[in-house]
């Protein structure tokens, strides 16, 4: 089982910490969804100099900075987000497993996650916008920008809201952290530390697809998006014992080390539902 997050981790052991690098956001690359009632203007990505962080400047049509030549699925990723005005109330979170064209509608094939967070509850053209901590499963290009907003209509199909946050909205200036695991049977997302969604593939029906990890914004300026450092994890094992006898295997001497850098990954699963 593969995993993505994004987070601020602390390992226990420096060796652990040496392996996360930063992410070199200039290969990312930008996509456009509809315009329409509530945005017509392109996503402004604007990049910092050290390619490390990017703010969104527009208030416009949804919008995604996206990783297209890689998967989201077996890599843990590290970051934070902070909206810097108090000028607006709108969308801003990530998305899993895209593939290009699928935001803009060019793509033969839709099947990615939206994660996305909105600070007040807003109707836009009779479509209710909700505020809270929300996962959507999109399989379907949209026919209009307020499919996003309401998470409604052919091809969207809203699974889940966040346990503490399903119905409360960012804050104005205040830098958050992420925690996202995305596995081929799990998605889990946690906020400074506390899991709000945890989804499993059981419950889709089916395991989820592969593809980019992204940056989301929709009708909201001055987002930035920092701090991103990157974990390549290892592969399981590709063929575990199935009939396992713990009582005939020797306690490894290094263990105590091995969970203690791995500890703060298990905040990503203590508290997950299904």
């Amino acid at each position: 089982m593969k995993y993505l997050s994004t987070a601020i981790f602390t390992f226990g052991l420096s060796a652990s910490a040496a392996l996360a690098a930063p992410v070199d956001l200039s290969t990312w690359t930008a996509e456009n969804g509809p315009s329409g009632p509530g945005g017509s203007s392109n996503g402004d990505w604007d990049l910092a100099v050290d390619n490390n962080s990017v703010t969104q400047g527009n208030n416009g049509r949804p919008t995604v900075f996206y990783d297209g030549a890689s998967s989201s699925q077996g890599t843990a990723l590290s970051g934070s987000i902070t909206v810097n005005t108090t000028g607006d109330d709108d969308f801003v979170g990530f998305i899993l497993g895209m593939d290009a064209g699928e935001l803009d509608g060019t793509a033969a094939t839709v099947d990615y996650w939206l994660v996305d967070w909105k600070q007040t509850n807003q109707t836009v053209s009779g479509n209710f916008g909700e505020a809270g901590l929300a996962l959507t499963h999109v399989t379907a290009a949209a026919t209009s920008q307020l499919n996003f907003w309401s998470h409604e209509g052919p091809g969207f199909d809203e699974v889940a809201r966040g346990t503490n946050l399903g119905s409360t909205g960012w804050d104005d200036l205040v830098e958050y952290t992420f925690e996202l695991v995305f596995t081929d049977s799990l998605i889990e997302i946690a906020v400074n530390g506390a899991t709000e969604l945890s989804y499993t593939s059981a419950q889709n029906g089916s395991s989820f697809e592969d593809g980019g990890f992204g940056f989301y914004n929709y009708s909201q300026q001055n987002v930035t998006y920092a701090g991103i450092t990157e974990v390549i994890l290892p592969d399981p094992d590709p063929d575990p014992d199935p009939n396992p006898n713990p009582s005939a295997v020797p306690f490894p001497a290094g263990l105590p080390l091995l969970l203690a850098g791995l500890g703060a990954f298990g905040v990503l699963r203590r508290k997950a539902k299904t």
